[in-house]
Formats: structure tokens, C-alpha cells, sequence
């Protein structure tokens, strides 16, 4: 019996500011099994981000025609920006047997997981929220009062994720999130579910 091998939907989460994109280049740059979801945001372009490579750009216009259209798997209004993961773009990946790493806030990852069974979600966790309020400090966020009331509201969710990774030490935390990455491989249960 010839099985072709399914992709693996994994959903990373965690408060912004917590080290999910660090994690998740490196651990791209080392795998070819696995590919990252683009999602589609209102938000500005940040000066190191580009078009189509790290998110689809848009207006909100657009972003709410997509929504009517069903186009998103999952879409939320995050610090007054939408974000949206486009479903078949997810499928298609699936389908052809590799991976797809989905970096979402909290909230959009827990709606993934209502309505994929076969997503595998991974919490990333700041060391300490008075370490993650400096990070944010110094990488310029504004409305800082804001956000930590989200990070509050963010980890007190962390128990309905599969696995939950502290980002004290970048060198652990990789490793602990590679590690759960490939137990996820080990136990994946074949179907998408989506």
C-alpha cells in the first residue's frame, strides 16, 4: 500500500513580542518538510517586511470583501488591524504533503483548532511579562498599556494548546520547539480535518 504522506497543520502562537518569528525562521531554515502560511493584514509594512513574503499587504476594503467571500480559514482585528489566514493556500500545502506553520495571535489559533481537528497548536511564552513589556518597549510597539493586558488575557489561555514553549534562553527554546514539532510528526493522526 503506497500512502501519500499529509501535511501537518501547526499553529504557533503567543503574546507579539515573544520570539514566534525567530523560531519559526530558524526552524524553516533548517527543515524542507515544512512550509509558512502568508497572512493577509491591514497593517502597516514594518521597514524589513516585504509583500507576499512575510504578509500579504492590503486595505481594509479588500480584507473585508476576502471575508465575505469566505476566502480566510480564520480572520481577527488585532490593535485595530485585521490579520487573516487564507484558507486555500493552507489546503493546497496540506495536500501536497509538507507542512505549514501558521504564526497567530492567540485568539485565531484556538479558532483554527475549533475548526481543524488535525491542527497542532504551539504557545510560546514569554520568560517573565515584565521581560516581554521591555521587549516590546524596545522594539517601539506603541500603546504598550494595551498589549500587556493582552499578553494577560494571552497566557491565561496557554493550557488549551498542545505544547507550550518558554522562550527564556533563544538556544532552549529552539530546541524545545523543534522537539515539539517532531513529536507532532511522530503523532499525527493522518487527516486534515478542515
Amino acid at each position: 500500500m503506497n500512502e501519500t504522506r499529509r501535511g501537518v497543520l501547526i499553529v504557533v502562537s503567543g503574546p507579539s513580542g515573544v520570539g514566534k518569528s525567530t523560531l519559526i525562521d530558524r526552524f524553516l531554515n533548517e527543515d524542507t518538510e515544512s512550509r509558512f502560511s502568508v497572512s493577509y493584514t491591514t497593517r502597516q509594512v514594518r521597514p524589513h517586511e516585504r509583500d507576499g513574503v512575510d504578509y500579504y499587504f492590503t486595505d481594509e476594503r479588500n480584507f473585508r470583501e476576502l471575508i465575505e467571500k469566505g476566502y480566510f480559514l480564520e480572520w481577527e482585528n488585532v490593535h485595530g488591524n485585521f490579520y487573516g489566514t487564507p484558507r486555500a493556500e493552507i489546503m493546497s500545502v496540506l495536500e501536497k504533503g509538507k507542512d505549514i506553520i501558521l504564526d497567530i495571535d492567540v485568539k485565531g489559533a484556538l479558532s483554527i483548532k475549533g475548526q481543524c481537528s488535525a491542527a497542532r497548536l504551539i504557545f510560546i511564552e514569554p520568560p517573565s511579562v515584565a521581560e516581554l513589556e521591555k521587549r516590546l518597549t524596545l522594539r517601539g510597539e506603541r500603546d504598550i498599556q494595551t498589549r500587556m493586558r493582552r499578553v494577560q488575557e494571552e497566557i491565561a489561555l496557554k493550557g488549551q494548546f498542545g505544547y507550550t514553549v518558554r522562550n527564556d534562553d533563544l538556544e532552549r527554546a529552539y530546541a524545545a520547539f523543534r522537539k515539539a514539532i517532531e513529536e507532532i510528526r511522530r503523532k499525527k493522526n493522518g487527516t486534515n480535518n478542515c
